[in-house]
């Protein structure tokens, strides 16, 4: 997981793609200098070859100069309108959902593509020599090509930018990309088997125990836990490892990361700590928990007084509905870990479906559930998700509900708008199976 999150980090960079670039970019410069002799060698080919493609060398620098100069003005409005995409997402939209833009291929791709550009120009224009043997030079003709796809990229940038600046097409992303995770990291429930009610018998008898805290010697992030290598050496050491922390949260030395019982060697504290990787920021990696939290921030911001767009919180919540409709089919990570004898060795508490639930729409029942066509929406979404999903979601999904009606108020409701919530809110009741329990407000 350390070495997936690395690599992560690196392809979320925007460095990258443009560095790769850059270095073919490079490479292919130096080969085409020994081009021109290559051709000039051998008459067949030179003569095979219109002689239009090919320029001197006072012609060669001209073009290759013009073509570097021009190649980085666009760069430079690329990386303009990139910081104009950023400050956008960073005022309107959520800090989380920056990464989304910098990690999208296509724009490390366009800049990696100028950025070689430029250094194949440039590196043409040092390394060009008129010789006896070489007067004519057929590699401008390349520079010209690559000109014409930086161009043709340049205008695909454009509209890429339009469309990913658009805040309906950045939520529609966020959440194709949380359900390949879901569906990625997470099995249906119907394909797996639930453990034995004694499997997990030991974590209520060392509820009796009081345990030893394990702290870091640095302060700084959790970026990553190595939950599998902790279960085979706290099998080795005959302990059982409960994790204090979730992945980027704080810690510190004062701050207990693990809890220790141990049944056999005592001074084995030590042994967790490189299971865990601390870092000075937050990890970059994209789990379920980011997906949901960029579009419920989108939300925030769309119903805040100075944005008021809540038909942008609407599409919010639709999507929101859509990811917990296919959460609430899956098999959510367990939060107890056995060794291969099946004994509990890591406890680590992995939210339910109803903590994600909650997660989703505390914050938006309280900033905008006031709003009749808000409130609409997300009734829509609980009957959405309680429709499809089974018996044990539709119970957490009118026990949400029933939270939900208790923060209605319902004397502020005028006669049309109380009769159409009243439907919507019957409709949930029949979802969920909750019919007879159905009170009209």
């Amino acid at each position: 997981m350390a070495f997936k999150n690395f690599m992560f980090r690196i392809r979320s960079s925007f460095w990258y793609l443009p560095s790769v670039y850059g270095l073919i970019a490079a490479v292919l410069a130096f080969l085409s200098t020994k081009l021109d002799a290559f051709i000039l060698k051998f008459n067949a080919i030179y003569s095979a070859i219109p002689s239009m493609l090919f320029a001197d060398i006072d012609l060669a620098q001209t073009i290759l100069s013009s073509i570097s100069a021009s190649l980085l003005t666009m760069t430079t409005i690329t990386f303009s309108t990139i910081l104009v995409v950023l400050t956008t997402y960073l005022s309107e939209f959520s800090p989380r959902t920056l990464q989304n833009f910098i990690r999208d291929h296509h724009t490390q791709r366009v800049l990696g593509i100028f950025v070689g550009g430029i250094i194949y120009s440039l590196l043409l224009l040092l390394l060009l020599r008129e010789t006896v043997e070489v007067n004519q030079f057929i590699v401008p003709f390349f520079a010209i090509i690559i000109a014409i796809i930086c161009l043709i990229v340049f205008v695909f940038f454009i509209h890429h930018v339009t469309s990913w600046i658009q805040v309906s097409n950045l939520i529609h992303n966020i959440t194709l990309d949380t359900i390949k995770k879901i569906n990625n990291d997470l099995k249906d429930v119907e394909n797996v088997n639930k453990d034995a009610p004694w499997d997990d018998w030991e974590s209520e008898e060392i509820k009796q125990i009081k345990p030893r805290p394990i702290t870091v010697k640095k302060a700084g992030y959790i970026q990553d836990i190595d939950v599998k290598g902790m279960v085979g050496q706290a099998s080795k050491d005959e302990s059982i490892i409960r994790i204090e922390k979730r992945i980027n949260d704080y810690v510190d030395p004062d701050t207990p990361l693990l809890s220790l019982w141990t049944f056999g060697d005592s001074n084995v504290q030590d042994n967790y700590e490189r299971f865990v990787t601390i870092g000075t920021k937050q990890a970059a990696y994209n789990d379920i928990e980011t997906g949901l939290t960029k579009i419920v921030e989108i939300a925030l911001r769309a119903l805040s007084p100075g944005i008021n767009d809540p038909n942008t919180a609407i599409n919010c919540i639709d999507n929101l509905g859509k990811i917990l409709t296919k959460l609430g089919k899956k098999h959510l990570p367990r939060s107890f870990h056995n060794d291969k004898q099946r004994n509990l060795r890591v406890i680590y508490k992995q939210p339910n479906f109803s903590d994600y639930l909650y997660q989703c729409f505390y914050q938006i029942r309280q900033s905008g559930f006031h709003d009749i066509s808000v409130l609409s929406a997300g009734i829509k979404a609980l009957t959405i998700i309680a429709e499809s999903n089974s018996k044990e979601v539709k119970e957490i999904v009118w026990e949400f509900t029933e939270y939900i009606v208790e923060g209605i108020d319902k004397e502020s409701l005028l006669s049309l708008d109380n009769r159409y919530i009243n439907e919507k809110l019957e409709l949930l009741a029949q979802a969920t199976d909750h019919r007879m329990d159905f009170k009209p407000l």
